[in-house]
């Protein structure tokens, strides 16, 4: 009963504050919008400068196919690799194709042929990508695949067949969403009582501390199942994305990893004196989870010092599961060890939520 009237008294609280309703409903809104075409890192309509010395049919065909895709866009057609690497300088093509003289002839006598390309590499992985996609285009023209000691290799792709960044994205925002609501609001749930003075009412009272967090923890589980049925609607209204795996396993999933983010934001109001501290403390903790739980760049990559640190976050491995979810249709047998680790995070994080809470009366 007890418990019942301090959920209670958190939903009030949390209703007559107008903007946290707002943003509680308009954050997946917003995120599932804006951020799934912003958020990616395939390289389109990339600046290409050709310089086409055969000037045959066969040069102009594969201008045009190149022409063709949304990857690149020709920014002119140039006489001299000179001409070309001045548009490079001033920021007004990306790369250059050099087409050689001897192209058609080379192509139809020996069937090989080769063509130089250039790219800016200010941005290494803009450069290496679109020198990628390009050598691609010009491979499956000269011959329809990718020949290596002539052994023809067809690649054979998982999980994602079309290679679309947006289906890698959209369960990532959805724990982003979950993240920043679920643990900013927490953290400044208490330290704003003891701003208001109302914390001293609930001190003086005999309900117990485990109870006084559970009932901190209860409505941010409620908001938290809310806004990822939320967003996985958009997903699947806006983008044509929806979650292989069954909904009820994505839910209990997310139940744990709510409780545990929601744990550590009120770890950091236990301890904060004022809310400034809060907000700064779990910005701070949620921006360095972010940027290195995988989400926007693969862990694999991290030198050793970052992957340990990325395997000491909860952000980790809810966006491995949810991928998982989203792209694999993994059951929850198969996340099993992952799941394991947030529940061991759960429990370590929910204790220090109800020890660093210091009761007075």
């Amino acid at each position: 009963m007890v418990l019942k009237f301090l959920v209670e008294k958190e939903f009030k609280q949390f209703f007559r504050n107008k903007m946290l309703p707002a943003l509680v409903f308009g954050m997946p809104v917003l995120f599932m919008i804006i951020f799934p075409s912003t958020t990616t890192m395939d390289v389109k309509n990339m600046k290409l400068a050709v310089v086409d010395n055969d000037h045959s049919v066969t040069s102009e065909q594969l201008i045009n196919k190149i022409a063709a895709s949304d990857y690149f866009d020709i920014s002119g057609i140039y006489f001299s690799n000179d001409a070309a690497l001045r548009e490079v300088e001033y920021g007004r093509s990306d790369a250059i194709i050099e087409i050689p003289p001897s192209f058609e002839n080379d192509l139809v006598s020996t069937g090989k042929t080769q063509v130089l390309i250039s790219a800016n590499a200010v941005d290494a992985s803009k450069a290496g990508l679109g020198t990628s996609y390009l050598g691609t285009i010009v491979s499956e023209f000269g011959g329809g695949g990718v020949t290596v000691g002539g052994i023809k290799t067809v690649p054979y792709i998982r999980f994602n067949p079309k290679m679309d960044y947006k289906i890698y994205m959209i369960p990532a925002l959805i724990v982003l969403i979950l993240t920043m609501v679920c643990g900013f609001l927490p953290a400044l749930n208490v330290v704003s009582e003891k701003e208001f003075g109302t914390i001293e009412q609930i001190n003086v009272t005999p309900v117990k501390k485990s109870l006084f967090i559970l009932g901190k923890l209860i409505p941010y589980w409620v908001l938290g199942s809310f806004m990822i049925i939320l967003s996985m609607f958009l997903g699947w209204v806006i983008y044509g994305v929806w979650p292989i795996t069954d909904i009820l396993s994505i839910l209990l999933v997310a139940v744990i990893y709510i409780f545990t983010i929601s744990s550590c934001g009120l770890i950091i109001s236990n301890s904060a004196d004022n809310m400034q501290q809060a907000m700064f403390l779990m910005f701070f903790f949620i921006i360095i989870m972010f940027l290195m739980s995988g989400i926007f760049t693969p862990i694999d990559s991290m030198p050793g010092w970052a992957k340990a640190i990325a395997h000491l976050s909860p952000v980790t491995y809810f966006a491995r599961i949810m991928r998982a979810f989203y792209l694999k249709g993994s059951t929850l047998a198969d996340v099993a060890s992952d799941i394991y680790v947030m529940l061991g995070f759960l429990v370590v994080l929910s204790s220090l939520a109800i020890a660093s809470y210091r009761k007075r009366g």
